[in-house]
């Protein structure tokens, strides 16, 4: 009887090392305030985590 050929793992493959953020961070936001990230993510054509993740990264370069 032949083998058969191993099945491909389901789902996304791994990152490389060093790729995978390591840390999640939750905050709570009421509605208005998620509807103006989306809102300002959007104008930036970018996601909203990365969004909020470079408008963080901005204010914590400039010293807030």
């Amino acid at each position: 009887m032949p083998k058969q050929p191993k099945p491909k793992p389901v789902g996304r493959p791994k990152l490389p090392k060093g790729n995978a953020k390591a840390e999640m961070l939750r905050v709570r936001a009421t509605p208005d305030e998620l509807k103006a990230f989306d809102k300002a993510a959007k104008a930036s054509k970018q996601k909203r985590s990365e969004w909020i993740r470079s408008t963080l990264n901005a204010a914590t370069e400039a010293g807030v």
